[in-house]
């Protein structure tokens, strides 16, 4: 099975917080892991904030960032699934940013593995919802 993971697990593997050891779990879990190139921006600015805030250091920070494309198995280009992301953000009334990561599974039959429960909650109800594995549930 490939797993799509997201910012909100992807910034688990390196910043200790809740469900972070089953972020962690992810990294020796044998499927493929793949995103949206999004991710490192993303990742970029959870860095940032955190940063800002004194919760990590400069150094924690450049970990992150220059860490995170070797533990994917994949970055995909956006530009591949931008015109389904802003379908599917459009059906769902959400960001953009966060349909990327669905568009990925749905265009690879993967898994959209999240730690957002926002996102999940939006998508219980529709046709993504299978597509969908909380952080934490049973991989």
């Amino acid at each position: 099975m490939t797993l799509v993971v997201d910012a909100s697990v992807a910034c688990k593997w390196f910043i200790s917080e809740t469900l972070s050891d089953h972020a962690e779990m992810l990294l020796v879990n044998p499927s493929a892991r793949i995103a949206p190139d999004l991710i490192v921006a993303e990742v970029c600015n959870v860095a940032r904030t955190k940063l800002r805030r004194g919760e990590i250091t400069p150094e924690q920070a450049t970990i992150m960032v220059d860490e995170l494309p070797g533990l994917l198995d994949e970055l995909v280009p956006c530009a591949q699934i931008a015109v389904r992301a802003l379908s599917i953000a459009c059906a769902l009334d959400h960001p953009s940013y966060d349909c990327f990561y669905v568009a990925l599974a749905e265009a690879r039959d993967a898994r959209l593995v999240t730690a957002d429960r926002r996102l999940r909650s939006k998508l219980a109800s529709t046709r993504w919802a299978a597509l969908v594995i909380g952080l934490g549930e049973a991989i």
